[in-house]
């Protein structure tokens, strides 16, 4: 057994800052689309692409990070991780063009996906000792992921507002280098074990994942029949069989299939893609709306978003693991979905002359309710069922999911808005029914999500306590 380090405490605090910055890293960019837009030339189809560049390579190559770090070490990868996202931080500051900008923000994907599954395995190693102390380590932790979606937020508005747009990616440089300057002396060495690295596995399903982000974007311009979105969802489809079936092939895999006979994965899977293809169209469109209709600035709009981001973090925290405790994951996972739905719903009656208070923010804090109620439990029960020794690989599998759901999502949302309108800047009411079709878009996933959830998911046994459901909710 590893000696317990005395500086345990302070290394929380390095790994609690992982977290909050790659969380932080999918929403400070936000509001500062329009001025990326603006400079770098997006199209409005084509923008996306700033947030899907990153979620693409983190989802896509999370479970490869988790591998790395157990043949190499976590703390080297983890050093690693930080070094990438540093270097992609200040290539997509210094863009000048829209390609360079997704260059950047895919090698700022790359570093968080190894960052991730590292900052995880550390932690259980410097806390797993005493397991009082490893459910405040992981509260804490955990907490670091909503406060990194709020302060990004916040912090993406007063940036672009009073600096520039490449700022919000200059100032990950001062924060990962005094990360990794505090690396040696606080985080323990991880020796690494012998084994081999799937990497064909790694590329055909990022490369999959891309392909068919990548082919549901273009479709609104090619046609949804063209033989060039033919061919390219073809081959996505074929490259995502290729994964599976080299899953069964090679002796050690990234993703081993037997995974999927825990009870309840699969499930739990399939509504944390929904949650995720539903909850980041709403927050991307929502965001353009406040800009491009109502005219908000940058840091108006940041903080206009301010009162969702922080319900979210306060429902979570407070309320959640509570109503865990006492109704089971099935009830909160189908609840929160609906309630989603109906705040997406609300949020689909936007106009073009409307207000911030009318139209944007009860609808809004609907929603925030319905992502808390979902996203625990939903996590929880993916991982419920799972052995001790494949909970990270549980873990990882479905923060993928997530993930890929969310970029499909926002493909599939911009495709939408876009045929309905959303690119007319100058046309008020078309863009504002661009806007309108993709919330209706988003709230039909969330209502699907519901609908699948109670059909398909067995009711898990509830957790026995409160303080048990919110260990559980923590851990997970």
């Amino acid at each position: 057994m590893n000696a317990v380090s005395p500086r345990r405490w302070q290394a929380l605090i390095v790994l609690a800052a992982a977290q909050f910055m790659v969380i932080m890293d999918t929403s400070i960019i936000g509001v500062a689309l329009p001025d990326m837009q603006a400079d770098l030339g997006f199209s409005p189809g084509g923008l996306q692409w700033v947030f899907n560049a990153y979620v693409v390579a983190f989802g896509g190559l999370l479970l490869l990070g988790g591998r790395l770090s157990d043949l190499f070490g976590a703390r080297k990868v983890f050093t690693t991780g930080w070094i990438i996202l540093i270097a992609g931080s200040v290539v997509a500051a210094a863009a000048g063009t829209a390609w360079v900008e997704i260059l950047g923000r895919a090698v700022q994907g790359v570093g968080g996906a190894l960052i991730a599954p590292a900052a995880m395995t550390l932690l259980m190693m410097l806390f797993g000792h005493d397991q009082r102390e490893l459910g405040k380590a992981m509260a804490l932790y955990g907490a670091a992921a909503p406060a990194g979606g709020t302060a990004g937020v916040f912090l993406g508005g007063v940036i672009t507002e009073y600096l520039s747009w490449p700022w919000v990616f200059i100032v990950y440089v001062p924060i990962g280098l005094a990360t990794l300057a505090a690396v040696p002396a606080l985080l323990p060495a991880v020796a690494g074990r012998r084994g081999s690295l799937d990497l064909l596995g790694a590329a055909a399903v990022t490369a999959g994942i891309a392909l068919a982000v990548f082919a549901i974007v273009r479709a609104p311009e090619q046609g949804w029949s063209s033989a060039a979105t033919v061919l390219e969802l073809a081959g996505a489809v074929a490259l995502l069989v290729a994964f599976l079936l080299i899953q069964r092939s090679v002796r050690e895999p990234l993703m081993p299939l037997a995974i999927w006979r825990t009870p309840g994965l699969a499930t739990a899977n399939l509504a944390m893609a929904l949650l995720g293809a539903a909850w980041i169209p709403m927050w991307y469109f929502l965001n353009l709306y406040l800009q491009q209709v109502l005219g908000y600035g940058a840091f108006a709009s940041g903080a206009a978003l301010l009162p969702m981001t922080v319900a979210i973090m306060i429902f979570m925290i407070a309320i959640t693991a509570r109503l865990l405790g006492r109704f089971g994951a099935k009830p909160l996972i189908t609840g929160g979905l609906l309630i989603l739905a109906a705040g997406v719903a609300g949020l689909s009656l936007v106009r073009p002359d409307g207000a911030f208070a009318a139209d944007v923010l009860p609808a809004s804090l609907v929603a925030a309710v319905g992502m808390s109620l979902a996203y625990i439990p939903a996590m929880m029960s993916a991982m419920s069922g799972a052995r001790p020794e494949d909970s990270g690989l549980a873990s990882g599998i479905v923060n993928t999911t997530y993930q890929v759901g969310s970029a499909l999502g926002l493909a599939v949302m911009t495709a939408i808005a876009t045929s309905s309108g959303a690119d007319r800047l100058g046309d008020l009411p078309r863009l504002t029914g661009g806007f309108q079709a993709a919330f209706i878009g988003a709230g039909t996933v969330a209502a699907a999500g519901a609908v699948l959830t109670v059909l398909l998911m067995r009711r898990p046994k509830p957790a026995t306590t409160e303080t048990d459901a919110r260990q559980e909710a923590v851990r997970a």
